[in-house]
């Protein structure tokens, strides 16, 4: 079961394919969980930029949207939103984020014990919105695929100040039901929650 409408995503990857060409960044959100789960795909474009490269993109139509201390383009039904260092809050701090980038299929991809903190963080600010249900999805997608390193993850939210964030995804992961959306049968689904929750408890 896909998450969003496949003709967007695929409009949302080719844009995505396109920016890569003339701009340097780190790729965070949904298609970063998606490079490094191949599970869900996404809407929107997240990435961190460098204030050099904030200057390039001035050439699209930019704008500033100074209530979620992020910029933004607009595409249609596509956003891409850019985080700046000294100026966009995440869950850990922009400048940060580059010591925590990996390399998949030509992208600078923030890691995935990191990548799991942001979206901690984005489904914290999200709630129950369509969004957070997505960054839910995208959660469990990084445990399930991407074969996480529990102690990094404990470092960077150490690191971060976010010790609470480990009580936190053990409780999105045992609240979590929907299996169709990580395309696994229920028993399956439930061994696999079974065992993260216990690998996180001895984390």
């Amino acid at each position: 079961m896909e998450f969003w409408n496949s003709q967007l995503t695929e409009k949302s990857w080719q844009l995505l394919q396109e920016i890569r060409k003339k701009y340097n960044f780190i790729l965070i959100g949904g298609w970063a969980t998606y490079l490094w789960t191949r599970q869900q795909k996404s809407k929107d474009v997240d990435i961190v930029v460098t204030l050099n490269e904030l200057q390039k993109l001035k050439q699209e139509d930019l704008r500033k949207n100074d209530d979620l201390r992020k910029y933004e383009i607009k595409f249609g039904d596509i956003d891409i939103d850019i985080y700046l260092e000294h100026y966009s809050k995440l869950a850990i701090p922009i400048e940060n984020i580059k010591k925590y980038v990996s390399h998949i299929e030509g992208f600078n991809v923030i890691s995935k014990e990191a990548l799991l903190v942001l979206k901690q963080g984005a489904e914290i600010n999200r709630g129950n919105s369509i969004k957070g249900e997505k960054d839910r999805i995208d959660i469990l997608s990084i445990l399930f695929f991407s074969n996480p390193d529990y102690k990094q993850y404990l470092k960077i939210i150490r690191e971060n100040s976010k010790e609470d964030y480990l009580s936190h995804l053990i409780s999105i992961v045992k609240n979590f039901k929907d299996y169709a959306a990580l395309k696994l049968p229920p028993r399956e689904f439930k061994l696999r929650k079974e065992k993260i929750i216990e690998m996180l408890k001895k984390v």
